[in-house]
């Protein structure tokens, strides 16, 4: 019988390019091999990569396609489902039916167990992307490596382990912040600990599900202009925007928005966006997608109105499609 164990630590927010800039700054990221640059998920957020990763499969395929997507059928405007806040109105297993890899690995005989903050388990993201897997709730790095370490006691086993310090710092505080770069510090010192408990023969793999931008220039959707007229429903995040609008007034959304920001944003429209998330797209995914979908460039957010005061105040964003945010890192270490 062949006997490994993968550990997989997955950092939220940590884009390739903060291994290119600080990586050598930290003495246990720096000492991982560098497998290769992965490209993440469009949009480049957290709902929809981790999905990806869980079930194996494109966001065509399972659906989640982005932070707040409107839900089908829900009436006139809809409502939208927030992907990590949920609506317990919605089916997790039915919101996203793919087979997820934990439970094809019960299937063949490999353990496998989810590690991250306590406040995440039984939620319907959890419910719609973990089953299958055991879930360890852990809200301290030591509770995370001990629970990494029990979780890789069969000969066949998987632990999956979930931070997101430095994508809150991120958004808090910025990329390259104080604040930042001690989040950074403590992914460092939580993957040298692994490191030093982790069994050996283990396969470490260090990942993330998208990188971050610095917002450079804030647009407030609907004031001082006219973007919002038409519109019935927003949804999306402020670097990939879900535009869902009237009954026949599609050309004319699309048209204002084009006429508006020009050369600031790429604009998809159902069937355009179809090579961005995968191709192929399911009719439960084009249900849910934006009637267009609006990406900034550079360092532009699209602030929802309705949420000025959160969305604004952030600095660190993503969602688009800059290398930035785009390309996550693969490192890997031999225990």
């Amino acid at each position: 019988m062949i006997c490994r164990v993968f550990n997989l630590l997955l950092v939220d927010g940590m884009g390739n390019d903060v291994i290119e800039k600080y990586g050598s700054q930290f003495p246990a990221i720096a000492a991982m091999n560098r497998n290769q640059v992965l490209n993440s998920t469009f949009p480049s957020t957290t709902a929809t990569a981790l999905t990806s990763l869980a079930t194996g499969v494109l966001p065509g395929i399972h659906g989640m396609l982005g932070y707040t997507i409107r839900v089908p059928r829900s009436g006139e405007p809809g409502r939208l489902l927030n992907a990590l806040k949920w609506d317990e109105r919605v089916d997790p297993a039915t919101w996203q039916s793919h087979p997820t890899l934990y439970e094809r690995a019960i299937e063949n005989g490999i353990t496998s167990s989810y590690i991250a903050a306590k406040r995440y388990e039984g939620t319907g993201f959890s419910r719609a992307t973990l089953r299958g897997a055991q879930y360890l709730g852990a809200n301290h790095s030591d509770d995370m490596v001990k629970y990494a370490k029990q979780a890789l006691t069969a000969a066949k086993s998987f632990a999956y382990l979930y931070v997101n310090n430095l994508d809150n710092a991120g958004h808090n505080d910025g990329v390259g912040s104080d604040k930042w770069l001690d989040a950074l510090a403590f992914v460092d010192d939580l993957i040298s600990q692994l490191i030093a408990v982790l069994p050996s023969g283990t396969t470490l793999f260090v990942t993330a599900d998208h990188g971050m931008v610095n917002v450079e220039e804030k647009l407030v959707l609907g004031k001082e202009n006219t973007l919002m007229d038409d519109v019935t429903l927003l949804g999306g995040e402020p670097r990939a925007r879900h535009i869902y609008v009237r009954d026949g007034a599609l050309e004319d959304v699309k048209s204002r928005w084009s006429s508006e920001l020009k050369e600031k944003v790429d604009i998809y429209t159902k069937e355009s966006i179809a090579s961005l998330i995968g191709g192929e797209v399911l009719l439960d995914a084009n249900e849910r997608l934006g009637d267009l979908i609006v990406v900034p460039k550079g360092g532009l957010i699209l602030i929802d109105p309705a949420r000025e005061a959160q969305e604004g105040k952030m600095i660190g964003h993503h969602g688009g499609t800059t290398r930035i945010e785009v390309d996550i890192p693969l490192l890997q270490s031999e225990l």
